[in-house]
């Protein structure tokens, strides 16, 4: 990409009605940022910091202090993607001017493109005030993380022809309110490719379907840096925490050999 300036919506439309596919990834920190900046259309700062950088057991002990600060760390490593930040589990979802409130919030100390939300039909009144108030908001559908302990677990969706048509009927009115993009996760495949059919902008999947316009994982996850659990729908197209496992083996003998520092990592007087 050769692009001088950021992605904006409009460039995200372009790109969707071109038939090029999305490329999405998260990012929590400055240097991460700037790796993956050139080669994606779209950063999520994603509440899954709770898990991979603070080692939660789910997401529901994100902040919104805690994303405001990852999002301001990832807006300074960006040059050319569109930047999304998730609204963490209860700054949102109960009230409509509580979730107009923080998701300017949001925008307004992290300088981030748009907000991203989790939840259908249930929260139609959300998604339309965030749309009257002029906030770029990004939907997720489907399996939803911060609904996890509701659910009593993470169950996926679209199993069957019922859930299959509430997930479109979300999708189709969603839409209607102007959001910028739709994320499916961990959905059926037929259901999401379905889902895809039923609308007329971005779908970005993460376990859904090949026919989402653009795909999302997990950095961490892609990266094998968080092994704990490595879920079907993710590819690891490097295996990181073997590599920081075997530095780290091989400084720690260097230090106790006392073959690090060498005369190489000091500094001496000038003669």
């Amino acid at each position: 990409m050769s692009q001088t300036k950021r992605l904006s919506a409009e460039d995200l439309q372009n790109i969707y009605r071109s038939g090029e596919n999305l490329v999405c990834l998260t990012a929590y920190t400055t240097p991460v940022a700037r790796v993956l900046d050139k080669h994606c259309d779209l950063l999520l700062v994603g509440d899954s910091l709770g898990m991979v950088v603070y080692g939660m057991e789910n997401t529901l002990g994100v902040t919104l202090d805690m994303m405001i600060n990852h999002g301001k760390a990832v807006m300074r490593g960006v040059e050319n993607a569109y930047v999304v930040v998730d609204m963490p589990y209860g700054s949102y979802e109960d009230c409509a001017d509580k979730a107009v409130k923080n998701a300017q919030r949001v925008m307004d100390e992290t300088g981030c493109d748009a907000i991203k939300i989790e939840g259908g039909l249930e929260l139609m009144a959300i998604y339309q005030a965030l749309a009257d108030a002029d906030i770029p908001t990004v939907a997720h559908i489907g399996l939803q993380p911060q609904s996890v302990v509701k659910e009593g677990g993470y169950k996926l969706k679209g199993r069957n022809d019922a859930e299959t048509a509430e997930l479109i009927q979300a999708a189709q009115e969603i839409e209607k309110t102007g959001v910028v993009a739709l994320v499916i996760e961990g959905t059926v495949e037929q259901a999401s490719r379905q889902i895809v059919a039923a609308v007329n902008i971005p779908t970005i999947g993460i376990g859904a379907s090949p026919s989402c316009t653009g795909q999302i994982l997990v950095s961490d996850d892609m990266l094998g840096l968080f092994v704990e659990h490595v879920p079907k729908f993710v590819k690891q197209y490097a295996q990181l925490a073997k590599v920081i496992d075997d530095a780290a083996g091989q400084y720690s003998r260097e230090v106790r050999g006392r073959i690090f520092p060498s005369d190489a990592h000091v500094y001496k007087r000038a003669s």
